[in-house]
């Protein structure tokens, strides 16, 4: 025989279980974070060839200066 706490609690399980209302917000926090991943290794990526880029522009200018 269970005890009414045990059967409530078995219940409020249950019911959790059941509930799909917060799945879509972990979905798109799922997307948001790739998106800030995606994000960061582009811009890292692109930093490094703007740094190329004006480390030519710089050598060749001091080249004629």
């Amino acid at each position: 025989m269970r005890r009414p706490q045990a059967e409530a609690t078995v219940r409020v399980c249950r019911a959790l279980l059941k509930d799909e209302s917060g799945q879509n917000l972990v979905e798109y926090g799922l997307v948001v974070g790739l998106i800030g991943l995606a994000t960061i290794a582009s811009t890292t990526s692109m930093a490094t060839q703007l740094k190329a880029a004006f480390s030519s522009m710089g050598s060749a200018l001091a080249h004629y200066v």
